[in-house]
Order: C-alpha cells, then sequence, then structure tokens
C-alpha cells in the first residue's frame, strides 16, 4: 500500500511539474521537431528509407505470390459474410497508408 501511495504522489508531482512548464515549452519543443523534420538532409533520408521499403515491400510481395502458400491463397480464396468470395492475398499484401510519404513541404493533416 505504501508503494501504490509513493507512486501516486510522485505521479502527482511529475504532473504539477509538468504543467507548470505548460504550453510555450510543447510549442518549443513541437517547433524544433518540426525544423529538424523538414531539414533537407532528413527529408533525403527519409525518401531513401521510403524506397528502400517500398522495394522490400515488392519483393516480399513478389516471394510470396510465387510460393506454394501464395498460389494456395489466390486459388482458394474466402467466402465472406455477404456470400462473396474474396481474395485473401489482396489482404494480406494491401500497403497501408502509413507507410506513404507526404509530398515535401506538405502536412499530413495532423495537428497538435
Amino acid at each position: 500500500m505504501r508503494g501504490k501511495l509513493m507512486f501516486l504522489t510522485g505521479l502527482a508531482a511529475g504532473f504539477v511539474m509538468g504543467s507548470r512548464a505548460g504550453r510555450e515549452k510543447y510549442e518549443e519543443i513541437r517547433s524544433s521537431a518540426q525544423k529538424l523534420w523538414e531539414h533537407p538532409t532528413v527529408q533525403e533520408a527519409a525518401g531513401v528509407a521510403q524506397a528502400q521499403a517500398n522495394k522490400l515491400y515488392t519483393e516480399g510481395k513478389d516471394k510470396l505470390q510465387s510460393s506454394k502458400l501464395g498460389e494456395k491463397l489466390n486459388t482458394t480464396g474466402t467466402t465472406g459474410a455477404t456470400g462473396r468470395s474474396t481474395d485473401t492475398t489482396d489482404e494480406l499484401l494491401a500497403p497501408s497508408d502509413s507507410l506513404t510519404a507526404a509530398p515535401k513541404g506538405s502536412s499530413t493533416g495532423t495537428t497538435y
């Protein structure tokens, strides 16, 4: 019980101290991070990483589709609740939107 009380006391103290720094400190950290992200060297490295990720994705997709498992997934398909046949491979291999990079200088729409 004493440990829980100490934890809660520390949590409360951290909250109070953190809130004293306030919004100004948060905005300062945020603007510094944004400046870093917009730096040309960082953008170049992000572009290289994106290109490598896309290359690995397509290579993996091709290997899976040419494997026995990929062939089995392509030929069997599944029947969903609607009675339609769905291709399982497309569901497994669909790229996520989080991997697509926003063009330089554009906002991703996230506001803080």
